[in-house]
């Protein structure tokens, strides 16, 4: 019996496997598209400022070409968080059924008043001066149905066009946009930051119309999880928004400016002149310092999405966002 007893006591003790698997990190894929824009591809810039990773959870990083491809990757399981533009976020609940996605972050909004807007842009030698004058042309898309690519087919329609009639629209990587467009195999470009800052586009390039033109301001890209995720790792996911909060304000310290543009030019091998001008000033997305998206622009933007038959339906973004945990995060941070 008392052999027994002892076991038992013992085995009060001696955590089970299942147990210390819960104590772990837990690990926490997030999704980015644009290197230095997005926020997931330069966090562990300044990995002092992460003070729980490695502790509560495990940041990892996921590179994707845009962002509807983060779809079936959220469905499958292969992607924790995923960094949605407005228009991803409402294909992924309203076509691959994903009612459980719940915003939870933002990421950058895009045409901010004293903020930037991204560009769509034609060669300067180009005759095209008007939306019309597209007529015939080609244009690229770094990812049908992403977030640069629902406004342009938004200002299409407003100047009567019909996207699938009247123009050709072809995917093109980001990266490979520039040239593209130099060497006259498209006609206009889509071109969000940092890839519209480059020095060798704007010596040959020029604003034919903004995203904010076409769709006013938008709730651009924003962070989303799925519930289950959130009800089983809220504490961690509250702990890396909070550090994500700290690592956005250290970035946007004018007094950081030039560490910050030396560590972003020592990941990407860029010259510093590629930077130095526009990243993290007014002259770049705005990003909200408590990391709270614009939930009234998100509606507003989706509201489009239906108006212009983009989106069958309408889709109330109230019901799929839960800032519950940036709220806590931002407490922290703010010392409340």
């Amino acid at each position: 019996m008392w052999r027994t007893i002892a076991a038992c006591a013992i085995a009060a003790f001696v955590a089970t496997p299942g147990q210390i698997a819960r104590s772990e990190p837990v690990k926490i894929r997030v999704s980015w598209v644009a290197i230095v824009t997005n926020m997931p591809s330069i966090l562990t810039l300044k990995p002092e400022l992460m003070v729980h990773n490695g502790e509560s959870y495990v940041f990892e990083p996921l590179h994707f070409a845009s962002t509807p491809l983060m779809i079936p990757a959220l469905a499958a399981g292969d992607l924790d968080v995923a960094t949605y533009a407005y228009s991803s976020l409402a294909a992924a609940i309203t076509k691959a059924g994903l009612t459980d996605i719940r915003v939870i972050a933002d990421e950058f909004a895009d045409g901010v008043p004293g903020y930037y807007s991204d560009e769509y842009m034609v060669r300067k030698d180009s005759p095209i001066r008007t939306v019309e004058d597209l007529k015939g042309k080609i244009l690229s898309t770094s990812g049908i149905g992403g977030a640069m690519d629902v406004p342009m087919r938004i200002m299409l329609r407003k100047h009567g066009l019909d996207e699938k009639r009247d123009v050709t629209i072809i995917e093109v990587g980001m990266p490979n946009q520039r040239a593209m467009l130099a060497e006259g195999k498209v006609d206009m470009i889509t071109s969000p930051l940092p890839f519209s800052m480059d020095t060798r586009l704007r010596e040959t390039a020029r604003t034919l119309f903004t995203q904010y033109d076409a769709a006013g301001t938008t709730q651009m890209i924003m962070w989303a999880a799925r519930t289950a995720f959130i009800a089983q790792n809220r504490a961690a996911l509250v702990d890396l928004l909070e550090d994500t909060i700290r690592v956005r304000r250290w970035f946007a310290d004018p007094a950081n400016h030039d560490e910050m543009v030396r560590l972003v030019t020592g990941l990407t091998k860029e010259p510093a002149e590629q930077y130095d001008s526009w990243l993290f000033t007014k002259r770049d997305y705005f990003r909200d310092p408590d990391d709270r998206p614009d939930l009234e622009a998100t509606q507003r933007n989706l509201d489009a999405l239906s108006e212009t038959g983009l989106l069958a339906g309408k889709i109330d973004i109230a019901a799929h966002a839960d800032l519950s945990l940036v709220k806590e995060a931002a407490a922290r941070v703010n010392g409340k």
